[in-house]
């Protein structure tokens, strides 16, 4: 079935079979299997030619940057789309000594309704720029002193009886997943590509993708139970990875989303995450008298406060009242 999206009404693009096609001339080309994704690939496709330098140069030394760098997969896919965005604001321009802070600042200010977005697009050009200073293509770097967005904190903490109604509403593989991200307090897309060689005598292994950090988290009776349903749900079958999806390989985060999506609507909760239970495991950890900071892999309890939720008020003494031998004499 073709369809085309009200909400994103793009000319000549339509979701077919899970995926955006861009169909011209009859001929139809997909360009994308997520809305963000296609949107990038449109955009470098129908866009008119630059008729400046600078967005050939904004590519290159992308490419040059991500092969200095190990990144994560989802980070490459921000950087793609923060560049494809400078490359349209930038289409003019030969140089990068063209580039004025009244630039970025106009950056800053058109993307003030995506703050999280646009700040990644200043990012980038900021690393961009310091190769370029590096180059002596340019006397200085147009984005000091353009400060960041305002991005609002998440405060969402799911209670006891939240993360029990989801868990209820759920799947198998899903209630499995939910148990195992909880109890190991591990980022979402680490738990989804737990691999069979992580499981050891001592507990899980991970290494953080984002982060590189190392640690174990070590057994206790319910991960040992979760892990054990997970394992059951391949009926025997011997896989690489602990959760597999239908083409054998690690279940996509997306699958998962909407998953938990539907669980949480028919639980009846409201504004919830799977990564809510990252801050849920850290929050409860500490209330429990353990180390939060050890657990998310964090090398800082800077670093952990993002994750802490802890609502209730503390509890504090008041100073003691001083005895004085005019009390009496003030007081009348």
């Amino acid at each position: 079935m073709t369809t085309f999206n009200p909400a994103h009404p793009v000319p000549c693009v339509y979701l077919k079979h899970g995926s955006y096609w861009l169909v011209k001339g009859g001929v139809w080309t997909r360009i994308g299997k997520t809305l963000e994704e296609s949107l990038a690939e449109y955009a470098r496709r129908v866009s008119p030619s630059a008729s400046g330098k600078f967005p050939a140069l904004i590519e290159s030394t992308l490419q040059q940057h991500m092969k200095a760098q190990k990144l994560a997969k989802s980070t490459r896919q921000q950087y793609r789309l923060a560049a494809d965005i400078l490359k349209r604001k930038f289409a003019a321009f030969d140089s990068p000594d063209q580039v004025k802070g009244r630039h970025v600042a106009k950056i800053k200010t058109d993307g003030s309704a995506t703050p999280n977005m646009t700040n990644r697009v200043v990012s980038l050009l900021r690393t961009l720029f310091g190769y370029w200073v590096e180059a002596e293509l340019c006397d200085g770097n147009p984005c000091i002193g353009v400060k960041r967005h305002a991005e609002p904190k998440r405060t969402r903490y799911l209670t006891d009886d939240e993360w029990w109604s989801i868990h209820a509403a759920a799947g198998l593989r899903l209630r499995a997943i939910m148990r195992i991200e909880y109890l190991t307090g591990q980022r979402i897309g680490d738990v989804l590509k737990i691999r069979r060689s992580q499981i050891t005598e001592s507990g899980i292994e991970f290494k953080q993708q984002k982060t590189g950090a190392r640690l174990v988290v070590k057994w206790s009776p319910a991960l040992r139970s979760a892990v054990a349903d997970a394992l059951a749900l391949h009926g025997g079958v011997q896989s690489l990875t602990l959760f597999v999806g239908r083409d054998g390989k690690p279940p996509d985060y997306r699958s998962v989303l909407r998953q938990w999506h539907v669980a949480a609507n028919a639980a009846g909760v409201a504004d919830s995450r799977p990564n809510d239970q990252r801050a849920k495991a850290a929050t409860d950890t500490r209330r429990q008298g353990g180390d939060a900071t050890a657990l998310l892999g964090h090398t800082s309890q800077a670093m952990t406060e993002r994750y802490i939720r802890d609502r209730e008020a503390p509890e504090v003494d008041g100073p003691n009242l001083r005895q004085s031998l005019d009390v009496g004499q003030k007081g009348a």
